[in-house]
């Protein structure tokens, strides 16, 4: 694991969220060009069209969900993707800026695939300031009324993840992958939804 990611889950850790439901749902948006380039990105940039595709299999493997509440970052990528699986839903998702994915600042347009989450970017977050921030909209977030869909970023998922104490699997952080969290007694997982609610291997 990288030093960075590695000082990002010890941060998210250190103050466990605690939400009062016992299951919620996250999906990452869809893909977008800058995803593809694997470049650093502006919160305009819109989903391509694998991306537009990737958020209609992922409207209907929800559909059938008892989510009563969908809640999203207002960046672009996320909005459309939330707005996409919400129409199947019958639900208008909510839109915040707290959600949005770390402001990489100057590094915007820039290679991301030596991302190093330590970084101090000019212009942008530091690693203190995004997990604090984001543990915060999440929270925020999972106290709509439940069950809740949150639609943000690879980051959301990454401080979510060790914040729950959850343990951070590389094949959940795909684009428009969805994910149920549970909670059995104090104790978080996850699993990734297949073509049905049942399906996907729990993340211990």
């Amino acid at each position: 694991m990288h030093p960075g990611l590695a000082e990002l889950i010890r941060l998210a850790a250190a103050e466990p969220l605690k939400p009062a439901c016992d299951h919620f749902y996250f999906l990452r948006h869809g893909q977008t060009e800058g995803n593809a380039q694997r470049i650093f990105q502006r919160v305009d940039i819109p989903l391509s069209q694998l991306g537009l595709e990737q958020a209609a299999r992922a409207a209907e493997r929800l559909a059938g969900e008892p989510i009563r509440s969908v809640v999203c970052s207002d960046a672009r990528r996320a909005f459309d993707t939330a707005h996409t699986v919400a129409a199947g839903l019958g639900l208008t998702p909510l839109h915040f800026e707290g959600l949005r994915e770390r402001n990489f600042g100057a590094l915007i347009g820039t290679s991301s695939a030596d991302l190093d989450w330590a970084c101090e970017p000019e212009g942008g977050e530091t690693l203190p300031q995004f997990v604090s921030r984001k543990r915060a909209a999440l929270a925020s977030a999972l106290e709509h009324p439940a069950p809740v869909l949150i639609v943000a970023h690879g980051g959301s998922l990454h401080v979510l993840a060790a914040a729950l104490g959850v343990p951070s699997d590389p094949d959940v952080l795909g684009n428009a992958q969805p994910l149920r969290f549970e909670r059995n007694g104090s104790a978080w997982t996850a699993r990734p939804l297949l073509h049905h609610s049942g399906g996907g291997a729990a993340l211990a």
